[in-house]
């Protein structure tokens, strides 16, 4: 049971993040029609600071290795305040180092990605067995 349960936690971020990052290139491909090559970057940098923070909190959990997965709320804790402390770091750096020539696109690209989250649901199999 235990291995069906990570084999669907598996599939689960595999299309999350596959989502993400259509999500990330229409963002992309629509700002290059509106702001030419600064606009997309500035989606490039939004989708950046939404996507590595999500990857530092699943390696964290361990979600694909089941033998370092760890449990207990002290650990998703643990992940969770990494995970916030990295993207408030990459916020101050894209702004400071590499400020994107259009806020707006970056912040739009940003909320894209993150709440492209809540429909990953749909993208997985109705049925539980399948």
């Amino acid at each position: 049971m235990q291995r069906y349960e990570t084999q669907r936690r598996k599939a689960y971020i595999i299309r999350l993040t596959i989502a993400q990052l259509m999500v990330t290139f229409v963002g992309m491909l629509a700002a290059y029609l509106v702001a030419d090559a600064e606009g997309m970057s500035s989606v490039f940098k939004g989708a950046l600071v939404a996507l590595l923070p999500q990857a530092f909190f699943i390696q964290r959990m361990g979600v694909f290795h089941a033998r370092r997965r760890t449990r207990g709320a002290m650990h998703l804790f643990r992940a969770e305040a990494g995970k916030f402390g990295l993207t408030v770091a990459l916020f101050v750096a894209v702004f400071v180092a590499a400020p994107p020539s259009n806020p707006t696109f970056f912040f739009y690209a940003y909320v894209a990605v993150v709440l492209t989250h809540w429909l990953t649901p749909w993208l997985m199999p109705k049925n539980a067995n399948a």
